[in-house]
C-alpha cells in the first residue's frame, strides 16, 4: 500500500515580545493602577453615592487592626533611634532641651508619616488586597458586574476612600507617640524637664510642617489603596495567586511609600526652606 501522504505541519506562530513579564509587564501594572485611580475618582465624585456605609465599615476595619501596630511601633522608634541617639549628642554638649527641636524634624515631618504609612500598607493594605483577590477567586466581582454593578463604584472607592482618609488620621496619632518617645528620652533616660522638651518644641513646630505631613500621610493611603486594590483584582490562579498578590502589594507599597516620601520632603523644603531651620 502507497504511504498515506504527510500533512505538513502549520507553521509556528510568531510571538512578539509576552505582556506578561518583564519591562512589558511593568507597564502594563503602571498603566492599570493609574486607570483605577482614575475610575475610582470619577466614581468617588458623582452619584450614586451608594458606598458610603461600605466606606464606614473599612474605615473602622483600618483603625481597629492599624491603631495599637501605629503607637507602637511609633512610640519605640522615636525612643530608639532619634531619641537615644540624638539624646547622646545632645547630653555632651549639654542641650537635652534642644531634642524637642529634633522632634519637629524627626516625628511630625519624617519618621512618624513614613512608620505610619508602612503599617497602614503591611495591615491594613495587605488584608484589603487578599479580600478583593479572594473574591476574584469565588468569582464576586464578575458576578457584581453581572448584576450591573459596578465593582469599582462598589468595591474599590470605599476602601481607597477609606485608606486615603483613615492614613491621614493616624498620622496625628504617630506623631503624638513619637512625640511621646521622645520625651521618654529626653526626660526619663536624660534628665531634662517637660517644659524644657516642650518649649524647643513648640517653637519650632509650624503649620507647614502639620499640612505638608497629613497630606503626605494621606497621599500614602491613596497608594496604597490603588496598588492593592488593583492587585487584588486581579489574581491568577487560586489561593496561591491570592498570596502571591499580597506579597507583590505589600512590596510595591513600600517600595513606593520610600519614593513618593523621598519627593514630596524634597519639594516642601524647596517651598518652605525656613522649616529646615532650628531655633
Amino acid at each position: 500500500m502507497p504511504d498515506a501522504p504527510t500533512i505538513p505541519a502549520p507553521p509556528k506562530e510568531r510571538r512578539g515580545p509576552s505582556s506578561t513579564s518583564g519591562p512589558f509587564a511593568l507597564l502594563e501594572q503602571i498603566a492599570g493602577m493609574i486607570i483605577l485611580t482614575a475610575r475610582s475618582t470619577v466614581a468617588m465624585l458623582t452619584p450614586p453615592f451608594s458606598w458610603t456605609d461600605e466606606f464606614i465599615e473599612q474605615a473602622w476595619l483600618i483603625i481597629r487592626r492599624c491603631a495599637i501596630p501605629v503607637m507602637v511601633s511609633t512610640t519605640f522608634f522615636g525612643l530608639g533611634a532619634p531619641g537615644l541617639q540624638g539624646g547622646n549628642i545632645t547630653y555632651i554638649f549639654g542641650t537635652v532641651d534642644r531634642l524637642g527641636a529634633f522632634f519637629v524634624m524627626a516625628s511630625v515631618r519624617e519618621f512618624a508619616p513614613w512608620i505610619n504609612g508602612m503599617v497602614i500598607a503591611g495591615v491594613g493594605g495587605t488584608a484589603i488586597c487578599a479580600d478583593l483577590g479572594a473574591r476574584k477567586v469565588r468569582q464576586e466581582l464578575d458576578a457584581l458586574a453581572v448584576l450591573g454593578l459596578d465593582p469599582v463604584r462598589t468595591i474599590v472607592v470605599p476602601r481607597f476612600l477609606a485608606l486615603g482618609l483613615i492614613t491621614a488620621l493616624m498620622n496625628l496619632v504617630a506623631i503624638v507617640f513619637g512625640v511621646l518617645g521622645g520625651w521618654i528620652a529626653a526626660v526619663v533616660v536624660f534628665g531634662d524637664t517637660t517644659a524644657g522638651y516642650l518649649s524647643t518644641f513648640t517653637s519650632n513646630f509650624t503649620m507647614p510642617d502639620l499640612i505638608g505631613s497629613v497630606l503626605k500621610t494621606s497621599l500614602f493611603g491613596f497608594i496604597i489603596a490603588v496598588v492593592c486594590c488593583y492587585k487584588g483584582m486581579h489574581v491568577k490562579g487560586g489561593a496561591e495567586g491570592v498570596g502571591k498578590a499580597v506579597n507583590q502589594a505589600v512590596v510595591i507599597s513600600f517600595v513606593a511609600i520610600w519614593a513618593f516620601n523621598f519627593l514630596f520632603t524634597t519639594t516642601m523644603l524647596a517651598a518652605f526652606p525656613e522649616t529646615g531651620n532650628l531655633h
